[in-house]
């Protein structure tokens, strides 16, 4: 290989691996979804307790338009107005304001807590548009937003159903309409969590899975489905013709 095509090579690097977890964050590109590493280090669960009881739970407000079908929980605190049940089907239990709904919210921020304060020594940065990218087991995170907007990603366990993946977003998580999110090699929804520094948008008929805690508001547009749970810590949960099941 000449001298331009390994400096061409290098140019389209899209993931960084860092050998220690203090060290500064560099900004990457993450265009090539063959720049992945793959990381030695296994996470052990968020626990959720009794937030993961929960396919939706919010601070201030949930409404939806159009017939949304929740099935698990939804739970409302401190706030107190859900709108648009019916016609959306709830196949699960109101809680909205009461001690159940506290415990959640409670038991949420520790969650959210101990999947932001995670470390290790081969943490994987990511930055601006990871669709088209396979991740492997163990720790991601960005100092900025993240969008899957010009392919779907990929989560491969490697064959073990208890692999653990968690993204650590600084600010907002986007996706544009139609995008997937695809399990590979046994991963599992309930074991993806994405810790959201701010708000979570889901494009129209997208399809994410794994569980999104955000520390502000979830949006979802018309028809998009979640896997898993849409766990909002102050803002509220915005619906529209959605699926999501726990």
């Amino acid at each position: 290989m000449n001298t331009k095509k390994i400096l061409t090579a290098l140019a389209i690097v899209s993931v960084v691996l860092f050998s220690s977890c203090n060290k500064d964050e560099v900004t990457t590109n993450v265009d090539n979804p063959n720049g992945v590493p793959v990381q030695t280090t296994e996470q052990s669960t968020v626990a959720l307790n009794a937030s993961g009881n929960f396919a939706v739970l919010a601070g201030s407000a949930i409404t939806s338009t159009g017939a949304s079908n929740i099935t698990g929980d939804l739970g409302l605190s401190p706030g107190s107005s859900v709108g648009g049940f019916p016609p959306g089907i709830l196949t699960g239990t109101l809680q909205v304001n009461n001690p159940v709904a506290t415990l959640a919210k409670l038991d949420l921020t520790a969650a959210y807590n101990d999947a932001a304060g995670r470390t290790c020594t081969d943490i994987v940065t990511l930055s601006g548009n990871i669709g088209g990218l396979t991740l492997t087991p163990g720790l991601y995170k960005t100092t900025s937003s993240l969008a899957i907007s010009s392919g779907d990603l990929t989560f491969d366990a490697k064959g073990n159903s208890s692999a653990i993946f968690i993204i650590q977003i600084a600010s907002t998580l986007t996706t544009t309409s139609g995008r997937q999110v695809i399990l590979k090699g046994n991963a599992q929804a309930s074991n993806i969590f994405w810790q959201v520094g701010s708000s979570a948008t889901f494009g129209s008929t997208s399809v994410f899975k794994g569980t999104v805690m955000a520390m502000q508001s979830i949006t979802f547009n018309t028809g998009a489905s979640l896997d898993g749970r849409a766990l909002a810590r102050i803002g509220g949960v915005i619906l529209a013709g959605n699926t999501i099941v726990k």
